[in-house]
């Protein structure tokens, strides 16, 4: 073959191998963008920190949407990611376990529910078990769903507002604005509940989940957790489990994390026990954000009252 041909052909694939991978280091050092790059480990503290702010932000909640936050344990390379963001917001309360057994910037660390941890709300030991992809694991130690008071979120949306402020007090006004349009939302949704529950506080439930500790102490709600799934059938050990607490605790409604079986909203109600769904909201949801998914609950929640 033509030596001439062969070095062109050398030439153009040289060019073409610097064009991709000289592109792509282009990319990975491209100058850092303006914005803050802020992690977050769950989706109520992305959409705080969204909320807060806006386009001064990149917020980022890499979690995959069949797993409780709570319990997934990241790859390495997200771990990597999270080590090189500007901010890393985390909700306490044992919220993210596997924070504790990775290295992270602790200058970066924002531990939201910090300034109230002398209310959180200790779980007594509990079984095993598994939803999801996320593996097994138990509900005992903290109560972690913090957000489900929204007094309580509140408190951490300002932990996010006086951090943004440290880091960009040039924007402290805007901050402050956009912290002040999200609090008369969660004000809202908090004197929403307590209208509703208002109306028979002694209304006792049963929940599909240990995941309500903080909303039901905030309003007064007087329940019971079990230990099922929305999208499985509960066995009959469990079945007995439950007949056998409704004589000690007569409730008549069940609050489930997510939509159950029609076949076991059929077998509570034989059982005198209506069911309705509560979302937590802790990963990101199928429709709508943060807010509408909590004005969608206490519509739900108004069945029972």
């Amino acid at each position: 073959m033509n030596r001439g041909y062969l070095r062109k052909i050398a030439i153009i694939t040289f060019v073409g191998l610097f064009l991709v991978y000289g592109g792509r280091c282009l990319i990975l050092a491209a100058p850092p963008s303006d914005k803050l790059n802020i992690f977050v480990v769950n989706y109520p503290l992305r959409y705080f920190a969204e909320r807060i702010a806006k386009d001064q932000a990149r917020v980022v909640f890499p979690a995959p949407r069949d797993v409780d936050p709570a319990f997934w344990i990241p790859k390495q390379s997200v771990i990597l990611a999270y080590q090189k963001a500007d901010l890393i917001l985390l909700n306490g309360a044992s919220y993210a376990k596997w924070i504790s057994k990775v290295s992270l910037p602790p200058s970066r660390l924002v531990k939201t529910s910090r300034i109230f941890k002398d209310q959180l709300i200790a779980t007594p030991g509990g079984v095993t078990h598994s939803h999801g992809t996320g593996g097994e694991h138990s509900h005992s130690g903290t109560a972690f769903t913090t957000w489900l008071d929204f007094s309580l979120a509140i408190q951490q949306a300002e932990d996010i507002l006086k951090t943004l402020i440290r880091k960009r007090p040039a924007s402290k006004a805007e901050f402050e604005k956009n912290f002040a349009d999200l609090k008369a939302d969660l004000m809202f949704l908090d004197e929403a509940v307590k209208k509703v529950v208002s109306k028979n506080p002694k209304q006792p439930f049963v929940s599909s989940h240990p995941v309500y500790q903080y909303f039901s102490r905030r309003y007064g709600l007087t329940m019971e957790s079990v230990m099922w799934e929305p999208g499985e059938f509960p066995s009959d050990t469990l079945w007995k489990e439950l007949k056998m607490g409704l004589k000690a605790f007569p409730a008549k409604w069940m609050i489930w994390e997510g939509n159950p079986l029609p076949k076991s909203i059929g077998k509570l109600k034989e059982m005198g026990v209506k069911s309705l769904v509560f979302d937590p909201c802790g990963n990101v949801p199928d429709e709508g954000d943060f807010l509408s998914v909590m004005k969608k609950n206490i519509e739900e929640l108004k069945k029972a009252y």
